[in-house]
């Protein structure tokens, strides 16, 4: 019953439990006002409010100021453009406030106080009451600074008292409502009114040891939070191709946008000071599933109502426009779901680099191994394949502390934000601790079995028998988990990560990793039946075979013929004869195939130890529909003499031409910057429809622009303007989408100086600076001429 009438504040570490002794003992407690506790119970809403009218002899503050000029620069929060100041955690900002009067220490009593979310409770760590020169319950301070008071400050004379308030590098992360109590023998307590303008952000902070983002004061820390913008790999294993994407997580908006992310999942505010769980909830929201989140997935080639995902420049525009509607934006694919996550947990303080994983296997049914389905023919039974290989899959490694599991796994984690698999019943991915994939430790939360799958499953191909059984034909080892890519800090150029991710494919330790984790999943590693409706005759791989395939293409681009090739390579002492079926199809970046658009047979002698080479030369007539996707080569057939069965897959990214980028004046701030994109068409036929998008942190770019017609071979040079609002280095990011072609990408520094005024900006944030249309040229080859021809653009197309 007794401690039914304590005060939260009281007994929690903030001072004696002095509430229920008062109301006995009185003549004990008539103590001086700044020896009394401060009551905890809210007098008002911490919504808005006007201030309440003093009473003689109360200490009214008149102002009130967060920050100083160092506090930002400190911090390392400069570059936000934010309506109140930004912080971080476990580390000191100023506090200025103007007095009457000066206090006086042996009557006078102040206190800091702040409040996070709708209800905030002192024993959550959302009410903070922070007595001068003390500690509050939850570890936060508020001390005098080493020079203190200022008599006579502002126009009315005064006293104004310099502060240091300090946020435990485990609180909560958030906007905190802040405002001022005093307290006087004659006036009694005072509470200043709580003012949007006082509000102050609080960011997890990587820069201090305690934190459990820290990471050690290196270039990683400029590139994993400081870098707005970096390159995102995508393509093939054998083709790695890179575009820029804008991260912005300073620009206008986003923070706003990032907070409201936490705030739409309806995440306690008291859990939000952990990374572990900000991160989780970040992998739901980011897609639309299960709770309306920032971006619905679309992988059906219909874009219809929305973005096509390969038409995004970056992820401020999606930000914003899911805080301003409220409603999933449309479409995103796995690029787009990780870019925004970067975007998102940089601008909440955790270090954070996007990732790519070539062969990326997508394990269905927690097996650890990717099964491919085959017919007597050797024909890929599509409806049996529901595992998939995804030419590259995007996620992100965020860095912390794992306090949540053993020893040894603190450091990168991945998240991944596409939605694929439910993680307790939702669609999330992590965090997952590198290490433990690297191990082998799928028991290990979150969802360690899935990524584990993603990059180190083995690739097994099952043929059906002449009575309905299945019988493993061929085990590729090492085709999962390929070159894995991230951005490295300083240089800018591609870091291979694979290491951390998988030992050496073979070495005794990736062996290890491959029997524990196959030990927990839901079949032995050539184990148990596959999901087929006939059971198979025992899974043991068969012994190497004296016949061998090679796959290979010439150089593919979009436009010209596809040149493909197989090599077949007989190995045994006697003559061979291979039946060959050769199939050509279109595949997603996702690994789903649709029909083959060429097929062939072949059956060839080969000799011992001679290689015979089949060719196919596939015209841009037969793939123009497929010229968007990855084109895959599948080989598979049967030595006559022996019964051996072989197969080999290859895929090819048809290469497209860059987007070529110029600036064609000075930048300077709040002017604006006039910027030449050029193309050229690589098709034998018109492009339609295309669409050029650009985004840059800390420029305002225009909206986006609707092309007309670009003929066949023309070369299109549009001018645009972008108003640069911050000075220093700057990366503007541009993407071109057509229905024919695909995207088209580019990306262009820019060294932006001081100067400038707010009128050109303002003009470019309202309506965008229209583009232009300036020559296209047609780069055809009658007689060695090139013609010109004008192209009418609508300005400030949409």
């Amino acid at each position: 019953m007794a401690a039914a009438n304590l005060r939260p504040e009281e007994g929690l570490g903030g001072g004696p439990r002095r509430g229920l002794w008062r109301r006995f003992c009185r003549c004990c407690c008539g103590r001086a006002a700044s020896a009394r506790p401060w009551d905890a119970e809210l007098r008002e809403a911490p919504a808005r409010s006007g201030p309440q009218a003093p009473r003689p002899g109360q200490l009214v503050p008149r102002a009130l100021l967060i920050g100083c000029p160092q506090d930002p620069v400190a911090h390392h929060t400069a570059d936000f453009r934010a309506p109140v100041p930004v912080v971080r955690r476990g580390q000191p900002f100023a506090l200025r406030l103007l007095l009457p009067r000066a206090l006086r220490p042996d009557s006078d009593a102040l206190c800091v106080e702040l409040t996070l979310g709708p209800s905030p409770q002192v024993a959550k760590g959302t009410h903070v009451l922070i007595p001068l020169g003390e500690r509050s319950a939850t570890g936060w301070t508020a001390e005098e600074e080493g020079g203190g008071a200022e008599e006579g400050a502002g126009p009315d004379g005064g006293h104004a008292l310099r502060l240091r308030v300090t946020a435990p590098p485990r609180a909560p992360i958030g906007r905190y409502r802040l405002r001022v109590r005093t307290r006087t023998e004659e006036g009694g307590e005072y509470a200043a009114p709580f003012e949007e303008r006082n509000d102050v952000v609080v960011l997890f902070n990587p820069w201090c040891p305690d934190d459990d983002v820290y990471m050690e004061p290196t270039t990683d820390l400029n590139e994993y939070v400081l870098n707005e913008s970096g390159l995102i790999f995508y393509g093939t294993e054998d083709q790695i191709v890179e575009r820029s994407w804008n991260y912005g997580q300073f620009d206008t908006g986003v923070l706003e946008a990032c907070l409201y992310i936490l705030d739409r999942r309806g995440m306690p505010h008291s859990a939000r000071g952990d990374p572990v769980m900000v991160s989780r909830v970040v992998s739901a929201m980011v897609n639309s599933l299960d709770d309306s989140g920032v971006l619905v997935g679309n992988w059906t080639g219909r874009y219809e109502g929305g973005t096509n995902p390969s038409a995004w420049a970056g992820s401020v525009e999606i930000l914003r426009g899911y805080r301003r509607t409220g409603a999933p934006v449309r479409y995103g694919q796995c690029w787009v779901f990780a870019g925004v996550v970067t975007t998102v947990l940089r601008c909440l303080g955790l270090p954070t680099r996007t990732v790519t994983n070539y062969n990326s296997a997508h394990d269905t049914d927690v097996s650890l191994t990717t099964d491919i389905y085959l017919d007597e023919s050797m024909k890929p039974m599509e409806r049996l394949n529901t595992d998939s290989v995804w030419n590259f899959h995007v996620w992100n490694d965020c860095w912390m502390k794992r306090p949540d599991l053993p020893s040894g796994h603190d450091g990168w984690q991945v998240v991944d934000a596409t939605p694929q698999e439910t993680s307790s019943g939702l669609f999330c991915c992590g965090p997952c601790s590198v290490e433990a994939v690297k191990n082998g430790e799928v028991f290990l939360k979150y969802d360690t079995p899935f990524v584990f799958a993603e990059v180190n499953s083995d690739k097994v191909y099952w043929q059906r028998q002449p009575n309905g059984t299945f019988a493993v034909v061929h085990v590729e080892e090492g085709a999962i988990g390929r070159r894995i890519s991230t951005l490295g800090p300083g240089a800018g150029a591609r870091l291979d990560v694979t290491h951390l991710y998988k030992h050496p494919e073979g070495s005794p330790e990736e062996r290890r990793a491959v029997s524990t984790a196959t030990s927990h999943g839901s079949r032995g590693r050539r184990g148990a039946a596959p999901p087929s409706p006939s059971s198979p005759s025992s899974p043991s791989p068969p012994a190497a075979g004296a016949v061998s395939l090679r796959v290979g293409a010439g150089r593919a681009v979009a436009g010209a013929a596809l040149e493909l090739w197989v090599r077949a390579r007989n190995g045994a002492a006697a003559p061979r004869t291979l039946r060959l079926r050769l199939a050509v199809a279109a595949v997603s970046y996702t690994g789903a195939a649709a029909a083959a658009f060429r097929s062939e047979r072949h059956r060839r002698g080969i000799l011992p130890g001679e290689e015979e080479t089949i060719s196919m030369s596939i015209p841009y007539a037969e793939y123009a529909p497929h010229v968007r996707e990855a084109l895959q080569l599948t080989a598979g057939g049967t030595v006559e003499e022996s019964g051996e069965a072989v197969a080999k897959e290859l895929r090819v990214r048809l290469h497209v031409p860059e987007l070529s980028l110029t600036l064609l004046a000075p930048a300077v701030v709040g002017k604006e910057a006039p910027i030449q994109a050029v193309f050229q068409n690589p098709l034998p036929e018109a492009l339609t429809g295309a669409v050029l998008r650009m985004e840059g942190a800390g420029i305002s770019c225009p909206k986006a622009l609707r092309l007309g017609s670009v003929g066949a071979g023309q070369t299109m040079r549009l001018l645009q303007a972008v108003v640069p609002l911050r000075a220093g280095r700057r990366r503007l990011v541009a993407a071109l989408e057509s229905p024919q072609l695909g995207p088209l990408y580019g990306h262009l520094p820019l060294d932006v100086a001081e100067g400038g005024g707010e009128g050109a900006a303002g003009k470019a944030s309202g309506g965008g600076t229209g583009g232009n249309a300036l020559t296209s040229e047609r780069a055809g080859n009658e007689g060695g001429k090139r013609g010109v021809d004008a192209l009418n653009v609508t300005k400030g197309g949409k």
